[in-house]
């Protein structure tokens, strides 16, 4: 049911514009679960699991995996060991028929890695250790490793590179974290596109993070509101305009994080001057964006879900991240994105564009998983 859904709808996608089909095009016919990456709970998964439901019978668009969740009324415990995770991502799939389903992680490499060592998988290096010795060839060699890792697992999106600046050291969720390369936007480059060449060689796409900058924060959005206005720099934005401009920017995940040299009212996550006017106008990206979790303190202490949900739509998010591993999540999702559109705070031509993107990007994601197969 749910390939024929989809099938049938981006069959009528293509043969009538965006225009009239956002003006004829009802909520319930829109495929909206497209536009959800959602957390779950489960290493194994039974017949009845939510996941599985929401995958069928609400054209869920993708996953993300964890080895934790965020507190325990919610853990996730998805990663246990290399033939679990393989089974998983199988069964995973399979639900989602001829439409590939997105599995998503972070494995960037270092402490930000949800394929541990201790759970069977090989050990990484952090991004920072990796700027540090400023080795390419050591960068690409790393990034292999993790890439083989990924597909043999069944995962077919990392949420990485980071190419965020280390502008401070100090920072909570970046610097002190080794998640970047250097603060030299030309070695955070080359090093991100080492990274991201190792991952296509293994039929798996990329994320490029935190946009349109974290490294100068102080603090960390997942605990609350960040103000980088006094701290950003536009040479933050350096490293995605030429990873853009190369052709290496499959995805580009966005930073809750407030900026009013950019927009004075809203984080970019939310912001259209950021998103639409930063992102696709000024640097030309024409593909999927992705919100960070909404569920971050930055904007889930500021802002209710309907709100959060509008603005980041608006702004030109096409895929929305909650990762709060509840069974009820992309339920609840679809239920605030319908009544958006019914109240036209959204518009059915703002979901269609999105779909449009989400659809060039899985169709592209099959092409390279059919170019690069491999059993584990």
């Amino acid at each position: 049911m749910l390939r024929q859904h989809i099938l049938v709808f981006f069959a009528v996608l293509l043969s009538i514009a965006a225009p009239v089909m956002a003006a004829t095009t009802t909520p319930e016919d829109l495929p909206l679960g497209q536009l959800l990456l959602v957390g779950f709970a489960g290493s194994e998964i039974g017949e009845g699991h939510p996941i599985l439901q929401d995958i069928r019978e609400r054209h869920l668009g993708g996953v993300i995996l964890f080895n934790y969740g965020p507190n325990r009324k919610h853990p996730a415990d998805n990663i246990v060991s290399p033939g679990q995770l393989r089974r998983l991502t199988t069964r995973l799939q399979k639900a989602s028929g001829d439409t590939p389903l997105l599995i998503a992680v972070d494995q960037e490499g270092g402490r930000i890695s949800r394929l541990k060592k201790d759970c069977g998988f090989p050990a990484t290096m952090s991004f920072a250790d990796l700027g540090n010795k400023n080795d390419l060839a050591l960068t690409r060699h790393q990034a292999d490793i993790i890439a083989e890792s990924l597909q043999r697992a069944g995962i077919n999106l990392n949420l990485s590179p980071v190419v965020d600046l280390n502008v401070n050291p100090s920072n909570p969720v970046i610097g002190k974290l080794q998640r970047s390369f250097s603060a030299d936007p030309d070695m955070v480059t080359a090093h991100a596109r080492q990274v991201i060449r190792a991952h296509h060689e293994r039929g798996i796409l990329c994320c490029l993070k935190h946009f349109p900058g974290h490294g100068s924060s102080a603090a960390d959005s997942h605990k609350g509101f960040v103000d980088v206005t006094a701290t950003w720099s536009p040479k933050e934005l350096r490293p995605f305009a030429a990873l853009i401009e190369e052709g290496l920017a499959d995805t580009v995940l966005t930073a809750h994080v407030f900026n009013a040299r950019i927009d004075a009212e809203l984080p970019a996550t939310l912001s259209e001057k950021t998103v639409h006017g930063l992102l696709r106008q000024r640097l030309g990206f024409k593909g999927v964006v992705i919100s960070d979790d909404l569920t971050m303190g930055a904007i889930a202490d500021l802002y209710t879900l309907e709100e959060a949900v509008e603005k980041a739509l608006n702004a030109g998010v096409d895929m929305l991240l909650v990762a709060d591993n509840r069974p009820d999540t992309t339920a609840r999702m679809l239920a605030v994105m319908r009544n958006l559109i019914d109240s036209g705070r959204v518009s059915r031509q703002r979901i269609v564009q999105s779909l449009q993107r989400i659809d060039t990007f899985k169709r592209e994601l099959h092409l390279r998983s059919k170019r690069k197969t491999c059993h584990p």
